[in-house]
């Protein structure tokens, strides 16, 4: 984005008074998760504040954990390293279906998200977004419901979830993890990521970004 562009959206987000994703009156968290779903072709979007919390998120969502097997896409050393401090095995994706694919967006390649992505068959999806250059940020975009609410519990650092945290009563007991981690996205970074992906989607012709 133009320094100007950026400037627009961080005026915007914060003069609505609302900077942070428990907020129910956000609206930049739920625009991204609908633009990515609209241009992934998946049903459902996690949102996160970076790129591990999301392989996390991808793996718990399935119930893969401490001691389990997964067979995963070639890992770099950080991410092989997170995945032992998880106490998962990773396997060769040759020796049985991939646990979650994994996209790393960018000003060169954000314009063929949807083309990217409508090869990609494993369960989840891992969209890093780092690279559109507004700080740490990942999704998890999936068709499956189970995957999707586990994943969304897995962000939310606390005994409760955002809709009953007030109350302290607990929605759904089968969805709590063994650990929450605070992997909630920022709706600053959320608005960013979302105009980024938005002008990156437009027509080379009426951008004029592309040629």
């Amino acid at each position: 984005m133009e320094p100007f562009d950026t400037a627009t959206v961080l005026a915007r987000v914060l003069t609505s008074g609302v900077v942070m994703s428990i907020e129910k009156s956000d609206r930049e968290l739920p625009g991204l998760e609908r633009l990515l779903t609209k241009q992934t072709g998946r049903a459902k979007a996690v949102l996160l504040n970076s790129r591990t919390g999301a392989i996390h998120a991808a793996l718990a969502g399935q119930g893969i954990g401490h001691g389990d097997t997964a067979a995963l896409p070639g890992q770099d050393a950080s991410t092989a390293a997170f995945l032992n401090w998880l106490g998962v095995r990773v396997t060769d994706p040759g020796e049985g279906p991939a646990a979650y694919d994994y996209l790393a967006l960018d000003a060169d390649n954000a314009h063929r998200l949807a083309e990217l992505a409508a090869g990609r068959t494993a369960p989840a999806l891992v969209i890093d977004l780092t690279g559109l250059g507004f700080g740490p940020a990942a999704a998890v975009l999936t068709d499956d419901p189970q995957i999707w609410a586990r994943a969304e519990r897995l962000k939310i650092f606390g005994a409760y979830d955002l809709r009953t945290m007030w109350t302290q009563d607990e929605a759904d007991a089968s969805l709590v993890p063994g650990v929450q981690f605070n992997y909630r996205l920022s709706p600053l970074v959320a608005a960013c990521a979302r105009m980024a992906l938005t002008q990156a989607a437009r027509p080379a012709a009426a951008s004029g970004a592309r040629s």
